[in-house]
């Protein structure tokens, strides 16, 4: 019985350790061997989003800036900028079933090549497809969305979320419209 109080107390203490190493020598990364690249990348990566000021007020203490998601993906590399045509798409009145396709057109307004790394429908039901190839600095490029109306009668609006090397690295798309419900057939013996 004494040898397994040991053990616990001994595990206890290890994770304890851990705990204290995580949340003061700045998390595991720099225990498990994070490289010189990786470091020199995500230094770029922080500095080309929040750039040091030496001004002590922007930072809360911890080396975060007040007002900022920290939890939010910062892309590593060259960031750029993109310009829609039109960011919202109203398809009218459509029965439902019918398949509803729009062309999103941009351009690639920055000095950096635009990558597009994802772009994801609201629900199944909306699908986009993007280029997988970077667009140059002034290019033009086009992201396809179909929404499928089949069993959504009702006023439907859609997004899609474009994931690329632009700040903010998130922009949104909108499809949106009315799909009219299929008629229900009349119950037999009413007039």
């Amino acid at each position: 019985m004494e040898r397994n109080k040991q053990i616990q107390i001994g595990l206890l203490s290890l994770l304890a350790i851990l705990l204290l190493a995580n949340l003061f020598g700045g998390g595991f990364k720099n225990w498990f061997g994070q490289s010189e690249g990786d470091k020199i990348r995500e230094s770029a990566a922080v500095s080309s989003v929040a750039p040091n000021t030496g001004n002590v007020a922007n930072s809360n203490g911890n080396g975060n800036i007040p007002g900022t998601n920290v939890n939010a993906k910062v892309t590593s590399g060259p960031i750029t900028t993109i310009n829609y045509e039109n960011e919202k798409f109203n398809f009218g009145v459509v029965d439902e079933g019918e398949i509803v396709k729009h062309v999103f057109k941009f351009k690639n307004t920055g000095k950096e090549p635009l990558i597009i790394s994802n772009a994801k429908g609201s629900c199944g039901c909306t699908v986009p497809t993007w280029p997988k190839e970077p667009v140059p600095p002034g290019g033009m490029g086009e992201i396809k969305v179909e929404f499928n109306s089949k069993g959504k009668p009702g006023p439907q609006s859609k997004r899609v979320t474009v994931t690329a090397n632009t700040n903010p690295s998130e922009t949104y798309l909108e499809i949106a419209g009315e799909v009219k419900g299929k008629e229900q057939p009349a119950a037999k013996g009413s007039h």
